[in-house]
């Protein structure tokens, strides 16, 4: 699907963009069925360890992560892109659906940006201490988790539920209109966060999307994630893209071609290529992995 020009002036407008029905299930549900063997194997893992008495074989995937997390917080190690490397994810990186719109606003020639997560959410009440160690946090820019090199790079973020993210379920939450005064101080207190004194005198609007949708913003967008509310886990991906030859903010963990008109050779295919790119990447350290602090 590729975006209107009223969609590309939108965005470029308020920075953020909702794609609705950008993705088919046929889509999503390769990636689903990954994480839920993924899921499989440490449930029976912490089960042998004795860390959880239930399996919860007969939950659904909506909401089976939370009742495990219940059990053990461990459920979730290994669970992000560049740990557990799924190949279901490493060809979604690809998806044709999901460039299409990507190019329409960075153009054919497409990096895949090294920052890329995959989150579950659980709902709140499964947090004994109320600090949930996923994907909710304060106002920040993404351009606040990058070099200062790569501030003038077009890095699209494109965040995808693989699910509902309604509000109730702690959708992210946006600060739009805002991203032509640029790139905005941050600290580290609390997670990296804007400073209260240089936040815009916007009120926040929630995001409120499902499955099969693409939430973009820009790399200027103020957002935050919220607590979950709900009964269910809200999962989601965290991608980046970006032209070709641009900086990708991250010179520690390997990046990608996922699309060139200009050299289509030059796309990587090679899925056991990009799994060792990202051992390599562990295992031998080296570049910048930082987030901004002013």
């Amino acid at each position: 699907m590729k975006l209107t020009p009223e969609q590309i002036a939108e965005f470029h407008t308020y920075g953020v963009l909702i794609a609705k029905n950008a993705l088919t299930d046929e889509d999503l549900q390769p990636v689903i069925d990954e994480i839920s063997e993924f899921i499989d194997r440490r449930a029976l893992e912490l089960k042998a360890e004795g860390k959880i008495a239930d399996l919860c074989e007969d939950e659904p995937f909506e909401t089976r992560y939370g009742c495990l997390f219940a059990q053990s917080k461990e459920i979730g190690s290994g669970l992000d892109i560049m740990d557990y490397r799924g190949k279901a994810v490493f060809e979604f990186l690809h998806n044709k659906n999901l460039l299409d719109v990507i190019e329409s606003l960075v153009g054919p020639e497409i990096i895949c940006n090294p920052i890329q997560h995959l989150r579950p959410t659980p709902p709140i009440r499964y947090y004994e201490d109320g600090n949930p160690a996923s994907h909710i946090g304060p106002l920040h820019q993404d351009a606040g988790v990058i070099m200062p090199e790569a501030e003038g790079s077009n890095i699209i973020t494109c965040w995808l539920p693989l699910g509902d993210a309604t509000a109730e379920m702690g959708c992210l939450e946006v600060l739009p209109g805002v991203v032509k005064g640029g790139y905005l101080r941050h600290r580290p207190q609390g997670g990296t966060s804007i400073f209260p004194e240089d936040l815009p005198a916007v009120d926040p609007v929630p995001m409120e999307c499902y499955r099969g949708d693409l939430l973009l913003m820009s790399r200027f967008t103020p957002h935050r994630g919220m607590p979950n509310r709900s009964d269910r886990c809200r999962w989601s991906m965290d991608l980046r893209y970006h032209p070709i030859g641009q900086h990708t903010g991250r010179t520690g963990h390997p990046d990608f071609v996922v699309c060139s008109q200009r050299d289509p050779d030059s796309v990587m295919h090679d899925y056991a290529e990009w799994c060792r790119l990202w051992i390599d990447t562990f295992e031998n350290p080296r570049g910048v992995v930082m987030h901004r602090a002013d």
